[in-house]
Formats: C-alpha cells, sequence, structure tokens
C-alpha cells in the first residue's frame, strides 16, 4: 500500500504473526514426535504473545478509537470497526486455550493442535480484514500526526522488549522494509540492532528445536 502514511511497521508485524503461526502449525502437525515439547516453554510462544498484546494494545488505546471519532456518524465505518474490537476480543481466549493445553499433561497433542489451529484460523483472518478494509479506512481518515502518534504509542509499549521484539518483528523481511524501519531509530540504536540485537535474536533456540 502506498499514500500519505507509512504503513510499513503494520504489514511487517502482521507478516511477523503470520510467520510464527505458520511455524506452530508445521510442529503441531508433527506425527514423529509430541508438538508440546516444542511449545511447551518455548521461548518463540512468549515473544509471539508479548508482540500480539503490544500491537493489538496500542491499536484499542490508540489507533481504533480516534478513527472512532473521526467517522462518528457513517455507519458502514462504525461497524467495521466493531468488527475489529470484536476481533480482538475473541482472540485472547484462544491464546489462554493454547496455554491451557500446554500445562495439560493429560490433554494430548490433538487439543494443541485443535488450538493453534483454531488460532491461526482467527487471527489469519483478522489480519486480512483488517488490511483488506480497516487499513484502507485509516489511510484515508488520519493526519500523518495521528499515525505518528500511534506509532509512538506502539513504540513505548515495546519499550524495554525493543532487543528482541526489533529483530523478531524484522525476521525474514526483505531489505526495503528493515532500512525503512532502522531508518526512523537513533544511530546508537541502529548500531545496537546490527551488533547485538540481531545476532543474539539468531541464537535463540525459540520452538525448542536445537536439542
Amino acid at each position: 500500500m502506498s499514500g500519505k502514511l507509512d504503513m510499513s511497521l503494520m504489514y511487517a508485524m502482521h507478516n511477523a504473526l503470520r510467520r510464527e503461526l505458520e511455524q506452530m502449525a508445521r510442529i503441531t502437525a508433527r506425527v514423529d514426535d509430541d508438538p508440546r515439547r516444542f511449545l511447551t516453554g518455548a521461548v518463540g510462544w512468549d515473544i509471539f504473545k508479548k508482540a500480539l498484546h503490544i500491537h493489538h494494545t496500542a491499536e484499542d488505546e490508540a489507533l481504533w478509537p480516534v478513527v472512532r471519532e473521526i467517522v462518528a456518524g457513517r455507519p458502514d465505518d462504525l461497524a467495521l470497526l466493531d468488527a475489529m474490537d470484536a476481533e480482538h476480543g475473541a482472540i485472547d481466549p484462544l491464546i489462554v486455550t493454547i496455554d491451557a493445553a500446554l500445562a495439560d499433561p493429560e490433554g494430548g497433542p490433538e487439543r494443541l493442535a485443535a488450538a493453534v489451529d483454531a488460532l491461526a484460523t482467527n487471527l489469519t483472518g483478522h489480519l486480512k480484514h483488517e488490511e483488506d478494509e480497516a487499513l484502507p479506512l485509516i489511510e484515508a481518515t488520519l493526519s500523518l500526526e495521528q499515525w505518528q502518534h500511534y506509532g509512538q504509542v506502539h513504540g513505548a509499549k515495546t519499550g524495554p522488549d525493543g532487543p528482541v521484539l526489533t529483530p523478531w518483528v524484522l525476521d525474514g523481511a526483505d531489505e526495503q522494509t528493515i532500512t525503512t524501519m532502522l531508518a526512523i531509530l537513533p544511530e546508537p540504536v541502529r548500531a545496537a540492532y546490527h551488533n547485538a540485537w540481531q545476532p543474539s535474536y539468531a541464537a535463540l533456540d525459540k520452538w525448542n528445536t536445537k536439542s
């Protein structure tokens, strides 16, 4: 999408979430080993949950309310925002279900696979809905200042988790996206990304597959 607003961070976050959902689906599809071994205590699952919580919380606090105020009196647009809220609300219980499946030694791998499938179906559907309809609405309604404020709120919520979440979001991103996202960071932070954050992230055994 091209326009007045740079949505690189939004798309990078969405693609990172899809990437991890695909990885979890591959794990739960394994027939040669119990998939719970790979997800139980996995740092990849913890990072995914944290990134998703930050992303949705920033939207709920600093994005959708601003758009809602602008489109007040426009029923179709308000219905779309209601759908965004409802889809967010439906995802959190699915996270809880996966955690419960991981904590239940008697649940069996089938329970975990079903829970991961439900999360993947709901979250990927939400991301597509947001990209197809909500992002064009944002592009048409928000000012650059309002969009930048959302980005600032998102960044503030990332806070001390930046050394992990920044390379996580950029994992597998194209060079243009990486350059665009790093360009907004101060030079010392960019240096930290290249010299410490990215190498440390690359060394993580995110899904307990290296042992």
